[in-house]
């Protein structure tokens, strides 16, 4: 989708309470000449959406629960608002492929975020892709979708935004020999399997290098964000397994490494904020200021770099089966994986039992070819169904 080049940049912002959302926002608010938030999408916070419409008016907001529709048109209405305010999950497609943005943030977590970025994809929108999960759960069609409609997808994960900017270098795909993911290893980077079992909630999601929420914390702790970054950068980047790798680096300031045909290998360094993805996202093919500082190597000191260790994070490993084995393998995998982690955060299962349930559930579900979303919603909520019976059998034990 062609924009007017002198015209503000109208960007959607979904996912606009979160994380993510908060540093688009800033670099938004940074850049009043050139971008613009035209949509704020939220989950159900409604209190936070409307401090967030207060202070960048936005001409639309939408709660995805429709239960908090009424207090979001109260709020806007006795804030002296004309933001109009939308509910569900319909009506934020309906606004993602309509002329109210051309630039689409997606940074809804989970597979809840599939069925916007799948909207903005058809409508031909510049995507700022923060949800991984999309690309797992449904890779094949989103970018087919993409591909057919002329949509951009920026990553903004911080490690396919590295490749992103590193492959700008190239003529051809064949240029390419391997790209290699940097994984910060997670709070628990040099542990054994043993000494995992007895890890708390709130171990898990202290990361030592980015400020993130709570499921992701703990993908990235147990190496399973590094294994849905895989499978994402092979569909982003039209890579066979055999071109990718992954190294430790737990420094977290190379973001990814692209080694070329002539020995050549670029890497892309940064400190560890994701404002500048998102900048480079907003703003490409320019560059734009994001608040970030350059990267002082003086005061940085040395980078590490090490193998994963599969054994102590089996996830890993499951994530590269899953992407060998192709179709609906992946979106098994994410599933199982989602709601594992939602029973750990609540403190229902331990730490090892996460991998255990995924792979369990890509042992139980028989994969089909991932053409249709039917297909790869169906074995979604396959995955789901097996992986919520069998967290009984890993419930810790309550004290009485």
């Amino acid at each position: 989708m062609h924009t007017n080049a002198s015209a503000p940049r109208r960007v959607a912002v979904l996912g606009a309470t979160g994380s993510i959302g908060a540093s688009a926002l800033d670099v938004i608010a940074r850049h009043p000449q050139r971008l613009r938030a035209t949509v704020l999408a939220a989950g159900r916070q409604v209190d936070a959406l409307l401090a967030l419409c207060r202070l960048h008016q936005p001409e639309h907001a939408v709660i995805a629960d429709e239960e908090g529709f009424q207090a979001l048109q109260d709020g806007l209405r006795d804030a002296g608002l004309a933001t109009q305010a939308h509910a569900g999950a319909q009506a934020l497609d309906a606004l993602v492929a309509s002329e109210a943005c051309d630039t689409v943030v997606a940074a809804i977590v989970g597979a809840a975020g599939l069925s916007s970025t799948l909207a903005a994809a058809r409508a031909g929108k510049r995507i700022l892709l923060a949800n991984k999960e999309s690309l797992v759960l449904a890779g094949e069609l989103v970018i087919g979708a993409a591909e057919a409609a002329g949509a951009e997808i920026v990553p903004v994960d911080s490690e396919h935004n590295a490749i992103f900017q590193c492959l700008r270098s190239r003529q051809t795909q064949g240029d390419v020999r391997r790209v290699i993911l940097t994984a910060s290893g997670g709070p628990f980077r040099g542990r054994d399997r043993a000494s995992l079992a007895a890890v708390t909630v709130a171990q898990a999601v202290a990361h030592p290098k980015w400020s993130m929420g709570p499921k992701i914390s703990v993908d990235s702790a147990t190496l399973m964000n590094k294994g849905l970054e895989l499978i994402e950068a092979h569909h982003l980047f039209a890579l066979p397994r055999q071109q990718l790798d992954v190294v430790v680096h737990p420094q977290s300031l190379v973001h990814s490494l692209v080694e070329f045909i002539d020995g050549s290998t670029l890497a892309q360094l940064g400190l560890p904020d994701m404002r500048t993805a998102l900048a480079v996202g907003l703003g490409w093919p320019q560059r734009l200021e994001s608040g970030v500082a350059g990267l002082d190597l003086m005061t940085q000191g040395r980078l590490d770099f090490e193998a994963p260790d599969t054994e102590a994070f089996p996830c890993l490993r499951l994530a590269w089966d899953a992407l060998e084995a192709g179709g609906t393998a992946p979106a098994v995998l994410n599933a199982a994986n989602e709601v594992a982690v939602s029973a750990f955060l609540q403190g229902r299962i331990g730490f090892l039992s996460i991998p255990a349930l995924v792979e369990e559930a890509l042992a139980a579900v028989s994969y089909a070819a991932a053409d249709t979303l039917e297909a790869l919603l169906s074995a979604d909520a396959q995955a789901r169904r097996i992986t919520q019976a069998r967290i009984d059998r890993y419930a810790l034990a309550r004290p009485a």
